[in-house]
């Protein structure tokens, strides 16, 4: 089951379809637990090596704004991004951003961990981005590696 997010193409129109992919995570109520409730606190990232800063991290609500800090070696880069939004079902967990001015591309990035009927636990990351304006348009092939790279780290982070 995943939820469709018809309002969000109108806000970020013109930005191809992109990254869509779904791995098991294993199986369990244990897991379930874990990766449900962590998704919900940005677990996902700061679990993968980035830091969030918020007046309020506890747990993502739409509309609410952060900075995801990636720690790239000794450099840090800044990415604004608001919650459009959260997903908090029985059985599915998660949330779509959307980058803001400043951020090194342009787009949205979703997280749903649901939980199937034979009880495994699987993380869903969905991805549509384009070059943002700006001096971070000439970054954007970087921006892409670093997406690849990053991703790997998103589904070990909930694993268990």
């Amino acid at each position: 089951m995943r939820p469709a997010l018809p309002e969000l193409a109108a806000t970020y129109e013109g930005i191809r379809p992109g990254y869509e992919r779904t791995v098991r995570l294993g199986h369990g109520s244990p897991l379930w637990t874990f990766a449900s409730t962590e998704v919900l606190r940005w677990g996902v990232k700061t679990r993968s090596g980035f830091s969030v800063e918020s007046a309020v991290v506890d747990r993502v609500a739409p509309g609410d704004r952060y900075w995801l800090v990636a720690h790239l070696g000794p450099f840090r880069v800044r990415e604004p991004v608001e919650i459009l939004e959260v997903v908090d079902e029985p059985e599915l967990k998660g949330f779509t951003y959307g980058t803001l001015r400043g951020h090194p591309v342009r787009g949205t990035e979703t997280f749903l961990v649901e939980r199937r009927p034979d009880g495994s636990v699987q993380l869903t990351i969905r991805s549509r981005t384009q070059a943002a304006p700006g001096a971070w348009r000439v970054a954007y092939p970087v921006a892409l590696l670093a997406q690849r790279f990053y991703r790997k780290r998103y589904f070990r982070a909930l694993s268990r």
